[in-house]
């Protein structure tokens, strides 16, 4: 692969290779810039905020929430997040005690469309926040050794004064970025079948214990830090129905079973998710072919040792 004249490598370090932190957002480079923040005293940081640059983020250490896209993540060791040009974002600190650490590339929109114009490849996981707003991978600590490899690598290039450095910091930076972006393509676009089955389990699992919680798919999605649309399609396969019918009728099974202990249809809805009374009784009726109160009658009736020849529904 035949790369173009190098680019300017511009990186604004001290020697040990920290930065200090600052509300900056514009480039002083015409093509990249690298951070490696360490913060043992974190302060308040910039708010939401937008730049007309790439941004890729690496997190090491810290009690901070991500929030993009009306969404917050909180992020732990090995996760990486990508911000397109001009898309509101920030990273909020939770706990001011606990050090902070992270490097932070900068990505001009030139250089990054010459990247990815030599390495197609490179484009994927851009792509995929377009169509599924994906800003987030997370990575084990085996696989995230690999991008801080490369994160000091491009530094220590950078540092030296050896022959052909700004082509081999282009060529680090692509390497970089392709390790990022099969990263992504393995976590949301090819899972292996094992991980599959022990997938749709935790989700149930985390359905089952926050079920009189809002549960939305983007609530499940970014627990697990995946695709919406990954999750879902994973689940309907193991289970057969969605996610949605799935959380429904656990709810409605638990409405049941309250209703038989003799708590009022009225009050069984509120407990256990539903919105209103309207849409609760629709479901109810759909999923056992009698009303709330028919239920409620019936129940009674069996308590008292009644025969259930009569007819109880409504």
């Amino acid at each position: 692969m035949q790369l173009h004249p190098p680019y300017s490598t511009r990186i604004i370090m001290k020697k040990n290779l920290t930065t200090d932190y600052d509300d900056r957002q514009y480039m002083i480079s015409e093509d990249f810039e690298l951070y490696y923040y360490r913060d043992t005293g974190p302060v308040k940081r910039t708010g939401l905020h937008s730049h007309p640059y790439y941004e890729f983020y690496f997190f090491l250490e810290g009690n901070v929430e991500l929030s993009i896209s009306r969404n917050n993540y909180r992020l732990s060791y090995g996760d990486i997040f990508f911000v397109p040009p001009n898309t509101a974002h920030g990273v909020f600190v939770k706990d001011f005690d606990v050090p902070y650490r992270r490097f932070d590339l900068w990505l001009s929109v030139p250089f990054f469309n010459h990247m990815i114009e030599v390495s197609p490849d490179l484009n994927y996981f851009p792509e995929l926040i377009k169509k599924e707003s994906c800003y987030l991978i997370h990575t084990e600590r085996t696989a995230f050794s690999l991008i801080l490899n490369r994160l000091y690598s491009i530094i220590e290039e950078q540092k030296g004064n050896r022959f052909g450095k700004d082509t081999r910091i282009l060529i680090l930076i692509s390497d970089l970025g392709l390790t990022v972006n099969r990263l992504a393509y393995e976590q949301f676009n090819k899972p292996i079948p094992e991980r599959q089955d022990s997938l749709y389990k935790n989700i149930c699992t985390y359905i089952d214990n926050n079920i009189d919680e809002e549960l939305t798919l983007d609530r499940i999605a970014n627990h697990f830090f995946l695709s919406k649309y990954y999750l879902s399609h994973v689940f309907k396969d193991n289970i057969g129905i969605s996610i949605h019918r799935y959380i429904t009728k656990r709810r409605l099974t638990m409405c049941h079973d309250a209703i038989i202990a003799g708590i009022p249809a009225s009050q069984v809805c509120q407990l256990h998710g539903f919105d209103d009374y309207s849409s609760f009784y629709r479901a109810f009726k759909k999923e056992y072919g009698l009303s709330p109160k028919a239920l409620s009658k019936q129940a009674r009736l069996d308590i008292a040792g009644i025969s259930n020849d009569i007819n109880i529904q409504e």
